[in-house]
């Protein structure tokens, strides 16, 4: 008997009137195979690991202290208490993931890089009290994980840094960005990642959320956004567009690299057409259903979209 992703059979789909899941999709792939179709392969299929970033690294100690603050007190979240959580959320880091420790050269040369990577995960830390008062909040979510199912059968699913709820009820969703704000021909790129997730929890609760709002602490930059139902339902025929393509690719096997100035931070060049390289074989049976370790990765990856 055929079993779905969620551990249902087909038939049990269907008297619940729950739509089988046909395959899943997050933000951050979705946003690979919109760059290249052949980087989506390379994450997806071939799961190729890649080597942190010190940027992306970065990005996962500054919305750890952030998340952390609002464990404390309203009235102990300033600025001092925020800085003495980088330390410590660096340690916990590298507790859990001691390869990070390669990121910096052994010696006097690679504490000194330490030391100034720490500092700039500091000085972002402090600008964001710059743009609001982590005392008058109070989250209602924070690094949400959430899923929904589209009628399609196409399973949506991602984190969210923050999500806050008025007394009217009134749903704002955050995003912390440790970049500079985009210039405006790529707002739309950062606005989809945040639609998405606006459409996962439309679909999840009904009510489409009131505020959009990525913050950009590497400038200092807010950049709000007020959905509506027609922008979610664009989106979600988005999504369900981007999906029919990758589909397409896998049954083709054609996974096209589509050449950007992004190539230049790419780690996959020399098994990449465009530079002289060769793919590796395909798999036999590719699987396209995330692991923890892909949630993971999707987890760190959300700051640099």
């Amino acid at each position: 008997m055929e079993t779905t992703e969620a551990g249902t059979t087909g038939a049990d789909a269907a008297e619940t009137g729950t739509p089988q899941v046909a395959g899943s999709l997050s933000p951050s792939r979705a946003g690979d195979f919109m760059t290249c179709p052949l980087l989506y392969r390379f994450r997806v299929i071939d799961k190729i690991p890649e080597r942190p970033s010190p940027a992306m690294v970065r990005g996962t100690l500054v919305h750890a202290v952030l998340e952390r603050l609002y464990d404390l007190p309203a009235g102990e979240r300033t600025v001092g208490a925020a800085l003495e959580l980088v330390g410590p959320q660096w340690e916990r880091l590298l507790a859990g993931e001691p390869d990070l420790a390669e990121l910096f050269p052994e010696g006097d040369a690679g504490e000194a890089e330490r030391g100034a990577w720490l500092g700039q995960a500091r000085r972002q830390v402090e600008r964001y009290f710059s743009m609001e008062d982590p005392r008058r909040l109070e989250p209602a979510e924070r690094e949400l994980f959430v899923e929904t199912v589209l009628g399609s059968g196409l399973k949506l699913r991602g984190f969210i840094d923050r999500v806050d709820v008025a007394p009217s009820g009134d749903v704002r969703i955050v995003d912390y960005k440790t970049g500079a704000a985009p210039r405006a021909d790529f707002e739309a790129r950062a606005l989809f990642q945040m639609k998405f997730y606006a459409l996962v929890l439309w679909r999840l609760h009904g009510r489409v959320p009131r505020l959009l709002q990525l913050m950009y602490l590497g400038d200092g930059e807010i950049l709000r956004y007020e959905p509506d139902e027609a922008d979610l339902r664009a989106t979600e025929r988005k999504v369900e567009a981007l999906w029919a393509a990758i589909r397409r690719a896998m049954d083709t096997g054609e996974w096209r690299p589509r050449p950007s100035r992004l190539c230049g931070w790419c780690e996959h060049k020399e098994r990449c057409p465009e530079f002289g390289g060769t793919p590796p074989p395909l798999p036999a049976e590719p699987v396209v259903r995330p692991s923890p370790a892909d949630l993971e990765s999707a987890a760190r990856e959300r700051d640099v979209l």
